[in-house]
């Protein structure tokens, strides 16, 4: 697989509780030099990210980051609010305990209400897999495949783990409607990227792929 085909599926992440503008100018002038699917910052970021990209790298942020239980209308407000300042993509967490509760029609809704906010822009769907069992997953699947979001995601990177190539396999096996597939947390390497691509993931939050490439570390040139 070519390196830039790889690239163009990263969302190049920084989200870290100590992220600065300096940090962030960076990520963003990598994902313009490097052609990622988007850049994903911290919505307090994104204003700012927004007029300094001017429109040569997409612009994403999460909502309701990185534990998902704040109300739903908090989450729609911080997704209107993002959309206002300039997001071209938001990845929402969802509220893991009502999973296990099994409140699927409000997590359904939730989802909804958030992808009404997002006024056309691309909804990811955080479920946290690492939290899951097998069956909450393939619950998700469908939940996520009867809303109107785009994709559906494994993990925050914030939890006790990140993608795994069993659950992206298991994913692609119960997700329906077109929606996507986006592996985060714990791609380290270009051979995992390929990896979970070939699997069914089509986007991938990392901040380890660019990185490679910018330093080199790989057989051939970019």
């Amino acid at each position: 697989m070519e390196i830039k085909d790889i690239l163009s599926k990263v969302d190049h992440t920084l989200l870290k509780q100590d992220s600065t503008w300096e940090q962030i100018k960076q990520i963003i002038d990598d994902g313009i030099i490097y052609s990622t699917a988007s850049v994903c910052i911290p919505a307090g970021f994104v204003k700012q990210a927004s007029e300094y990209a001017a429109g040569r790298v997409k612009i994403c942020t999460v909502i309701g980051f990185p534990l998902g239980y704040s109300t739903t209308a908090a989450k729609v407000f911080e997704t209107a609010d993002a959309v206002k300042n300039g997001a071209d993509e938001i990845d929402m967490v969802i509220n893991v305990g009502w999973l296990k509760e099994k409140r699927y029609e409000e997590i359904l809704d939730e989802i909804n209400a958030i992808k009404v906010a997002c006024a056309g822009r691309t909804l990811k769907v955080i479920i946290e897999t690492c939290l899951l069992t097998d069956e909450e997953k393939v619950a998700m699947c469908r939940i996520v495949s009867e809303s109107e979001a785009d994709f559906i995601k494994t993990s925050t990177g914030f939890s006790t783990g990140g993608a795994t190539k069993e659950d992206i396999a298991l994913f692609a096996a119960n997700v329906s409607n077109g929606k996507k597939i986006k592996a985060a947390g714990g791609i380290r390497s270009l051979a995992d990227a390929e990896d979970f691509i070939k699997l069914g993931a089509d986007r991938l939050g990392t901040s380890a792929i660019v990185k490679i490439v910018k330093e080199g570390k790989f057989e051939g040139g970019y």
